[in-house]
């Protein structure tokens, strides 16, 4: 009798445990299936490519907007989107293939007329894409267009002529002397976006993106192989189940060797020159987080994404008069903080930090994981008051410029003889 007892007891306790067993398991599943449709509508409304190609061939199609990208895009498709990139709906962002070349293509899915701040600066006006210069439009109209447009982006610089004359070279897409009405609507939708802008200031310079041609405000810029200072590219449905602790060990474990690392830091302190009172003003980096930097196969930095990085001319126009309760209201990005001037409620228009700070709060951490015994104590002196440094501080300039310099001096001095420099 009791061996029957023992023997019920144990069926039904399997019993009871198979039904938990099998409980928890379809509780996985569905919470697993709930977050990776989560994620992949997510990604359906981040990744429009489809909307982005009509939109543009329609135009180019239509004869509204030309350019060198357009018969590959439109007619051939021989450039075409791969890995989607984007981070937000209205700005996509994709790896893509152009002629067997590899490039990162850029669209913007709405126009805006400025930098958003959260909560509009004025009342969104409408747009309609593609509408200037309109038909009949002389060249040098065009120029004086362009001209006043960077007048009001970059401040009165004497030498904005010369930019201009730069950018028509860029919109004659074909390369025949002449700038098309299409070409001209492609390079004005595109002159609205800063990284373009950047882009063309800076297009002899080692650490920036080189354009590869254009299409309407559908831009195709040279690819970089490694797109993060830190860690390993992960499928996304992995990377929802890596707690953020961990893939911060993970990011740490997979730099490369801190000679190679301190090689990209350089590169970052270098394109931060570039960028700090350059030929046609000064340009803030609003967002010098990890994502936006990449290095090549030779360990040269590479930015790749700059549409955070704004003039600073443009960027006080539109912040000056904005209303603040507190400081946390004078932010732009993630990086660009002005003050709130407590007695008329409005933001100040000088920004707090320099560019170099926020790229060597980035870089502290990055370089003083394994750093050489002999320079660590000197580094991080030097770190420290490199992300000290503020803008109001009194001979700003100079000691902006001896803190670079020193710093450049230092890893150079450390990897110029080494094999992974």
């Amino acid at each position: 009798m009791n061996d029957y007892y023992v023997l019920f007891y144990s069926q039904a306790r399997f019993s009871y445990v198979r039904m938990k067993f099998l409980f928890f398991s379809w509780l996985v599943v569905f919470v697993g299936s709930w977050i990776i449709y989560v994620q992949y509508s997510t990604y359906t409304e981040l990744c429009r490519g489809k909307d982005c190609k009509k939109i543009i061939c329609d135009k180019y199609k239509t004869g509204v907007i030309d350019g060198p990208a357009c018969n590959s895009l439109c007619v051939t498709e021989t450039l075409y989107f791969g890995k989607c990139l984007s981070t937000k709906p209205n700005n996509q962002m994709y790896l893509g293939i152009w002629d067997n070349l590899p490039g990162v293509v850029k669209c913007q899915m709405e126009q805006a007329l400025h930098l958003d701040f959260g909560t509009e600066l004025e009342p969104r006006k409408e747009i309609v894409l593609f509408d200037k210069p309109t038909r009949g439009t002389t060249v040098q109209k065009f120029k004086e267009m362009v001209y006043s447009l960077f007048k009001a982006k970059l401040g009165d610089q004497g030498n904005l002529s010369e930019l201009v004359n730069l950018i028509l070279t860029v919109a004659d897409g074909d390369k025949d002397g002449q700038v098309s009405l299409g070409e001209a609507k492609s390079a004005w939708a595109l002159l609205q976006l800063n990284e373009f802008l950047l882009m063309v200031i800076l297009q002899d310079k080692e650490h920036t993106p080189k354009l590869m041609g254009f299409c309407g405000d559908l831009y195709v810029m040279e690819s970089v192989e490694y797109t993060s200072l830190y860690g390993i590219s992960l499928p996304w449905v992995i990377e929802l189940f890596i707690p953020s602790g961990f893939r911060r060990s993970m990011d740490q474990l997979f730099t490369p060797s801190w000679p190679r690392k301190a090689k990209i830091a350089i590169g970052l302190l270098e394109f931060v020159e570039d960028v700090f009172h350059g030929p046609y003003g000064n340009f803030l980096m609003c967002d010098t987080s990890a994502k936006n930097l990449g290095y090549n196969d030779k360990y040269d930095l590479k930015m790749v994404d700059m549409r955070k990085i704004v003039p600073e001319t443009n960027l006080k126009e539109l912040i000056k008069d904005r209303h603040c309760e507190t400081d946390l209201d004078c932010v732009y990005g993630t990086d660009c903080r002005t003050s709130c001037d407590q007695s008329t409620m409005k933001c100040t228009s000088e920004v707090i930090q320099p560019n170099l700070a926020k790229a060597c709060q980035l870089l502290k951490d990055y370089l003083l994981r394994g750093a050489p015994s002999e320079i660590r104590e000197e580094l991080e002196k030097q770190l420290y008051s490199c992300i000290a440094l503020k803008v109001t501080a009194n001979q700003m300039e100079m000691e902006h410029s001896l803190i670079l310099n020193n710093l450049k001096t230092l890893l150079w001095k450390k990897i110029s003889y080494t094999n992974d420099s």
